[in-house]
């Protein structure tokens, strides 16, 4: 039996990680005692769930204290024939406060003494036992629900095609690194369409900027390059029991030279990597606007 085991901060979005699940077929329980895991998943075995998918389990701060701590041996204890995942969830602390203040709900951990700030600081030294045994780690920082439902099952359900899932994602390092990537590449080198006359505006998915940038012999060696190396190291980190993998590839707004690279990365792995995925973070807030 498949087990996701959810995780993460008030607000990253747990919530909408374990419905997508349940839509997708899998038994979930929310706000689980991680010391009853063990438990649970061998009733869960006796009982013959074969109807669904897996089981997905939130387990995060409202647990007791103590408990967390145990989160590695609560995992080794587990029946042989449970298949486990730890999906840790975060977001920036501004966000998460955003967050908050926009559904004036309580923080689990705010209380008299402590202010929503400082919980929301407290929870992640809490949950770093999770954090550091997750399989899959995502910021939702910059996912809408839409996004992150997508991206849920995307990683989580039945895929039809074994292999290392892999997630191509374009951003701009004005806005921050992604805190989820597995390897990250710099494309700030290449000539910027951006102090262009009449391509400012226009993105790495436009004809006339990919034009500019395929003018540069520069960009086609870069690509070249990274190619060959994602291509040779790839196969290490799927002999490593690594299921899912990100490469970020970054340049200053994330809007020409990042998001045309990806691309074309994008496009020249597919045909090893068919669950391959493309994103483009800052383009998505352009189109929200």
């Amino acid at each position: 039996m498949q087990l996701v085991i959810i995780s993460g901060r008030s607000g990253s979005g747990k919530s909408t990680a374990l419905n997508q699940l349940e839509d997708i077929g899998y038994y979930c329980v929310d706000n689980l005692p991680a010391a009853l895991l063990p438990q649970l998943t061998g009733e869960l075995l006796r009982a013959h769930y074969s109807e669904f998918k897996g089981m997905a389990v939130c387990i995060d701060a409202r647990n007791n204290s103590r408990d967390l701590t145990q989160v590695e041996v609560v995992l080794h204890a587990l029946p042989e024939s449970i298949k486990s995942k730890v999906l840790f969830l975060d977001a920036a602390e501004s966000n998460l406060i955003k967050r908050f203040s926009e559904t004036r709900r309580k923080h689990p951990l705010s209380n008299n003494q402590r202010s929503l700030a400082e919980a929301i600081a407290h929870e992640r030294v809490l949950l770093e036992p999770l954090a550091a045994a997750a399989d899959i780690s995502i910021d939702t920082t910059d996912l809408n629900v839409y996004e992150l439902r997508s991206m849920i099952t995307a990683r989580l359900g039945e895929s039809t095609t074994p292999g290392l899932s892999l997630l191509i994602e374009s951003f701009g390092f004005k806005r921050g690194v992604p805190t989820d990537a597995d390897l990250l590449f710099d494309c700030r080198l290449l000539s910027n369409p951006h102090w262009v006359s009449g391509l400012r505006a226009k993105t790495g998915r436009d004809i006339e900027v990919q034009k500019f940038l395929e003018g540069h012999k520069e960009t086609g060696e870069f690509i070249q390059q990274l190619r060959i190396f994602i291509e040779y190291w790839l196969p290490y980190y799927a002999r490593s029991q690594r299921s899912y993998f990100t490469i970020a590839i970054g340049c200053t707004g994330g809007q020409h030279r990042s998001v045309y690279v990806a691309e074309q990365l994008f496009t020249a792995l597919q045909e090893n990597y068919p669950q391959a995925q493309l994103r483009h973070r800052e383009l998505t807030r352009l189109d929200e606007k």
